[in-house]
């Protein structure tokens, strides 16, 4: 078993093998990674040492002390905390040597196309159709809420590859080539004005059967682990203390004490505490994440995280009084990554509306705390059973 001082060594071999003064930014990732030391607990020969995950705390330190390069994690965080954890779970030895190395290097984008206009909480009723042509598959839809799609390379994707069976069982795992002639994405504008997120129409697009991951209609069972690692990486990220939303609102509050009421004092304590809390309640989820994977309980992270990030924007911009109702800029972008925090107290209000959707909506993460962590009963389904093809739409 690989322990902190042979990767701290390793560490400093590569330090000292690459410069990072004099090293090419991706060519010091790409050896970084070839040395085991981007992702610590994942196998030899992917960019790892099957070393215990805490231990990957011991590399970032040493490297970022001698200003290491980083991968840009916001801007390929899909490839990062979905895709590649998928990937390596279920993918052939093949996709996982052909994928994670650009994935992690940040030399390809990812994007997750799973919700549809008509399958959004309930993503075990999308239509998006796969049909196995010989070694291919073909597929047509359209995806929703896409975030990413217009920089993206590869896509994983869900698709119905039997309506004949229940909705759950009759889905299938793909990787969609974002380059494939079939593949239109459209800017879905949002209430920030910008078009992080876009819609993608896919017309006859087709996917060898070596990209599928996972068997042939168990898609849900592989999504499954996209989705919970998707949870824990909106919610359970690694920030310091009065990181995230509440930093900024701090911050005014020392710097502004014209601002300042008894009420709103009151106010900012308790969700200060309450980030505290939550922060702190990520790095015990990422510990318990070292034995093994993800489960449950990073629903309840994401939930706390929508829920603050919009009590706290709301109460920054009641602070800041009627300059919380200025905008900087409404114009159009399509920005390359997801800044929760960044702009102005007007933007983080609005940006923060959509916490509660993304990434699993607050109600349906409510149902699986409910179900899987207290162990209350289940809601009834009446469509659990019914032939996709037979539900109503």
């Amino acid at each position: 078993m690989t322990d902190a001082a042979e990767l701290l060594a390793r560490t400093k071999e590569l330090l000292a093998a690459h410069p990072p003064a004099s090293t090419d930014r991706t060519d010091f990732l790409k050896a970084r990674f070839d040395a085991g030391l981007a992702w610590v607990h994942y196998p030899t020969g992917l960019g790892g040492l099957g070393a215990p995950r805490t231990l990957q705390a011991v590399v970032d330190a040493e490297l970022t002390a001698a200003g290491a390069p980083d991968n840009d994690p916001r801007r390929i965080g899909i490839g990062l905390g979905m895709a590649a954890p998928t990937i390596l779970k279920y993918g052939s030895d093949e996709l996982k040597q052909r994928f994670l190395r650009p994935l992690w290097v940040g030399e390809e984008v990812w994007c997750q196309l799973f919700s549809e206009p008509g399958a959004g909480s309930d993503l075990a009723a999308l239509g998006t159709r796969a049909v196995r042509d010989g070694d291919d598959w073909i597929v047509n839809g359209q995806k929703v809420w896409t975030s990413s799609a217009h920089v993206a390379r590869w896509a994983i994707l869900i698709a119905r590859t039997d309506p004949d069976l229940p909705k759950h069982r009759g889905i299938t795992y793909f990787i969609c080539d974002m380059s494939d002639p079939g593949v239109e994405v459209r800017p879905l504008r949002q209430i920030t004005g910008e078009a992080e997120f876009n819609e993608v129409f896919l017309t006859d697009v087709r996917i060898p059967d070596a990209h599928r991951l996972g068997e042939i209609g168990e898609g849900w069972k592989v999504a499954q682990t996209t989705l919970m690692n998707e949870r824990v990486s909106i919610g359970g990220s690694r920030i310091p203390r009065e990181g995230g939303m509440i930093g900024p609102i701090a911050q005014t509050w020392r710097e502004r004490p014209d601002l300042r009421t008894h009420d709103l004092h009151q106010r900012l304590l308790t969700l200060w505490v309450d980030a505290e809390v939550a922060r702190l309640a990520g790095e015990r989820l990422r510990q318990q994440l070292a034995a093994g994977q993800p489960g449950p309980e990073g629903s309840g992270m994401k939930l706390a995280f929508a829920r603050l990030n919009q009590e706290i924007s709301g109460l920054e911009v009641e602070l800041r009084g009627e300059e919380g109702l200025l905008y900087d800029d409404w114009t159009m972008r399509r920005p390359e990554l997801v800044d929760f925090t960044g702009r102005d107290a007007g933007y983080r209000y609005l940006r923060s509306k959509g916490n509660s959707i993304e990434g699993g909506t607050s109600e349906v993460l409510l149902n699986i705390i409910a179900e899987r962590v207290l162990g209350l009963p289940s809601e009834p389904r009446n469509d659990k059973d019914v032939a996709w093809k037979d539900l109503a739409r």
